[in-house]
């Protein structure tokens, strides 16, 4: 460490504390946890921030907003980036149009509906451009009808932006000037989404490090938002993500953003694109992370009571093993996903009748099994029963009855599970062949073994440093990616900024000209001086007059100018006027000589220029008297 760091940690060190106590302040008193974020570019944020209103410390940004409470939304609108815009990054969105949308229509059919997260929506842009690709596949009809699409963010204010649909023409110019027209109508200077096509989009707030995810998804699009967050809270909410997509869905990430490191629960689909597909299955880490219920600050007590619902729901849903739950009527009351694919059940078979459905007797007679548990309030096993599903191959499933009770100890119904040991059956015919090719093969696998050993630490060895280097890049480029959200937000704010500059410098010359117009128009020549009687307006005619340009005298003492006017003559007449401020002012006429040489008479008047209690000025009318005589001052 060179000597400059070494002076420089143990200043950055309290620092960093502060900045602690900062966020926890902002998680205790508003439920903002900031704390999965990157603390780098969460520092560069709010101290841009602070910076803005003037306060240096953390410790004293806190004391600012205890007594400034609404300096909360200004603060979360800073650090939280709402930069996007439709068709950002149009190479992806063609990879999603042409390869990814084209399969996830044909896998969920004609009927079955198509359910789409755009997580992180911050305005909408990116919601409606999905939107916009879905009805160009489906057709206004069936998008209406079959198609979901759940818009969340953590920021209120980009949120009921977003539910507007309302854009200025700005916005859309990456957008096809035919979609613009088939998919937007006008209002005013505006244009908004079509509310036909609105109904499928929902929109609402949703924090990803806390709440759990939305499920059963064909495509969760997420971009440019796990970047602000540490690699810890990235593995909970991509582990949350594999869980919230169907076996075969589609995740859609920004271009800073990979899952090299989380290759077991997706599979590249399109890596330049950053298109991802979930992988069928994942491992136990991965499922536990999923169903890490949220931090429970700031639940509300509904939150707290429907939480093991939804636990019971999704454990159930995604069990290993097929079973389903008959009530006590006979009816077929639930079946996990193991249990449909299995048993070939339709979601229109839940609620029927149990003697109506294949399964009351393939794989075996179910009925009497059940009756027979249901009498004696104890469970059944059936080992060894043989099953050949249509159009598949042989199964051995072992097939317990359970009764299902309430805390009373009254009858509910009976719960049937469906354990496969086919491959169990299988494995034990062929241990035994196995064992003797094993007991032939062990020997040179042995020596292969040593070989191998020595071969996979050098390998692992390079695979470490390899893992190392690609951490360390995929930080950097997270790290430059929103970097360059950041100026591109503040280069939003510099072009706002300019326009209204660019406005107020149109009315000035507007006013200007208008002015010259006004001084143009009088017979007489004008000059308005300033307190100090420096010439501040110079008229056309006043140039035309005594032969000097406005650009010659600007600023320069009136009572020095060198004109065909005794201007000396003036000193007192311009005094009283500053001091009286009569509104009528005072007259002089006095003789000179124009710029031409010629004689002349020419009548003064004084008058104040009010601006204020007191005269900041005088104004001077000059008018050439035909055929006049000097006299002296008169007052109106």
């Amino acid at each position: 460490m060179s000597t400059e760091e070494r002076q420089r940690a143990p200043v950055e060190e309290p620092r960093k504390n502060d900045f602690v106590k900062l966020l926890e302040y902002l998680k205790d008193t508003r439920g903002f946890d900031f704390s999965g974020y990157k603390l780098s570019s969460l520092m560069r944020r709010v101290q841009k921030r602070m910076q803005q209103v003037g306060v240096t410390s953390h410790s004293d940004y806190i004391d600012f907003l205890e007594v400034h409470p609404d300096e909360f939304n200004p603060l979360f609108n800073t650090v939280l980036i709402n930069v996007t815009a439709f068709f950002r990054d149009p190479q992806a969105w063609q990879a999603l149009r042409e390869r990814i949308l084209p399969r996830i229509l044909e896998e969920k059919g004609e009927d079955l509906p198509i359910r789409c997260w755009s997580a992180g929506c911050a305005s909408g842009e990116e919601a409606y451009t999905l939107a916009i690709l879905l009805a160009e596949a489906l057709g206004d009809q069936e998008f209406r009808r079959r198609v979901k699409i759940y818009a969340t963010d953590v920021d209120d204010e980009a949120l009921a932006q977003a539910r507007q649909g309302s854009y200025p023409a700005a916005q859309l110019a990456d957008v096809p000037g035919e979609l613009v027209e088939r998919y937007f109508e006008t209002a005013g200077d505006r244009r908004v989404f079509r509310t036909d096509l609105r109904r499928s989009l929902i929109f609402g707030r949703h924090d990803l490090v806390q709440d759990a995810a939305i499920s059963r998804l064909d495509l969760l699009v997420c971009r440019n938002t796990l970047m602000y967050l540490n690699s810890e809270t990235q593995s909970k909410i991509l582990a949350r993500f594999h869980f919230a997509l169907n076996r075969n869905g589609y995740l859609f990430l920004g271009k800073a953003e990979t899952l090299l490191s989380h290759s077991t629960s997706f599979r590249p689909e399109d890596l330049k694109s950053r298109i991802f597909q979930r992988t069928p299955t994942s491992n136990l880490r991965d499922r536990m992370l999923a169903l890490t219920p949220p931090s429970t600050s700031g639940d509300g007590p509904a939150a707290a009571a429907g939480r093991p619902v939804r636990v019971r729901e999704a454990a159930f849903e995604a069990g290993p093993v097929a079973q389903i739950a008959v009530d006590r009527k006979g009816h077929l009351a639930l079946a996990n996903e193991k249990a449909r694919r299995m048993l070939n059940l339709a979601p229109t078979d839940l609620g029927r009748l149990l003697q109506d459905l294949e399964i009351s007797y393939r794989p075996v007679e179910l009925r009497s099994h059940i009756d027979a548990v249901c009498a004696s309030r104890s469970g059944s096993v059936l080992r060894g029963v043989e099953w050949r599903p249509a159009g598949g191959e042989p199964r051995t499933l072992e097939i317990e009855v359970l009764p299902l009770l309430d805390g009373g100890g009254a009858l509910l119904g009976a719960s049937i599970a469906f354990q496969d040991l086919t491959v169990q059956t299988q494995l034990r015919h062929e241990l035994e062949r196995a064992n003797q090719e094993l007991e032939t093969a062990y020997e040179e696998l042995q020596s292969a073994n040593e070989e191998l050993e020595t071969t996979n630490e050098e390998l692992q060895s390079t695979i470490e440093e390899l893992e190392t280097i690609n951490e360390e890049l995929q930080s950097a480029n997270e790290e430059l990616e929103t970097m360059n959200e950041e100026l591109q937000s503040t280069n939003e704010e510099l072009r706002s900024m300019n326009d209204q500059i660019q406005v107020r410098s149109e009315e000035l010359r507007r006013v200007n000209s208008h002015l010259h117009s006004i001084l143009g128009s009088l017979r007489s020549a004008v000059v308005v001086l300033n307190a100090e009687l420096k010439v501040e307006v110079w008229s056309e005619k006043a140039q035309e007059l005594w032969g000097l340009r406005g650009g010659e005298v600007q600023g320069q003492p009136f009572l020095g100018l060198d004109i065909g006017l005794p201007v000396e003559s003036l000193r007192d007449p311009i005094r009283d006027t500053l001091v009286s401020g009569r509104p009528h002012g005072i007259q002089v006429t006095l003789d000179g000589v124009n710029r031409r040489g010629r004689p002349l008479t020419c009548e003064i008047t004084c008058t104040p220029l009010i601006d204020g209690p007191a005269p900041a000025g005088v104004i001077l009318l000059m008018e050439e008297v035909p055929g006049g005589t000097a006299a002296e001052p008169s007052q109106g």
